[in-house]
């Protein structure tokens, strides 16, 4: 837990595919303070994107939350998280293919840990899926925080074919089922 602003904040990782996709998603909800865009579970020190695109570093693109618990709970983060991407595909997030795009939860605390495996093991039993749920979860790693261009990315770029073709349906999917979770300054 760090003290931010008077308040107590914690933090979550989660790779969801692109991280243009999974940052527009996390920055709309409220109690969300910050979400960095980056890199994590890889082999080398300070990655750079050129790198990370051949997949051949081992990170995965990600986003790093800076989150108010008593505003969001970290069940509500995997609500949002399993609910605008797909967990049940292998290193893919429609065409983005490679493990650079994986579904996976870094978590930083053992109760995020223990939080991950309940959830999955229930939308495991519930069905929620089609397919098995393949997301990793796997304790924190270094993040390395991606290059300026790449955050905030969906905010500056909307008019983009990316942004109005990927995330666009992300952004209704989120605002048809968690609109009373949306901070309403975005």
């Amino acid at each position: 837990m760090d003290k931010q602003n008077n308040s107590i904040v914690e933090t979550a990782v989660f790779a969801g595919g692109c991280f243009w996709c999974t940052e527009a998603v996390f920055q709309r909800l409220n109690g969300v303070e910050e979400v960095l865009s980056g890199y994590t579970g890889g082999t080398i020190k300070n990655p750079a994107y050129r790198e990370i695109c051949t997949g051949r570093t081992g990170h995965a693109e990600a986003i790093k939350i800076t989150y108010d618990p008593s505003k969001v709970s970290y069940i509500e983060l995997l609500e949002v998280f399993f609910a605008t991407h797909d967990p049940t595909t292998l290193n893919r997030q429609g065409n983005d293919v490679g493990t650079q795009y994986r579904s996976e939860i870094f978590y930083t605390t053992s109760q995020q840990k223990k939080q991950a495996e309940e959830f999955i093991a229930l939308l495991e039993k519930e069905r929620i899926f089609g397919s098995p749920v393949v997301t990793a979860i796997s304790e924190e790693k270094p993040f390395y925080v991606a290059e300026d261009e790449h955050q905030n990315y969906y905010n500056d770029h909307r008019q983009q074919p990316y942004c109005q073709f990927i995330i666009d349906p992300k952004i209704k999917k989120l605002n048809a089922y968690f609109s009373k979770k949306l901070n309403t300054t975005n």
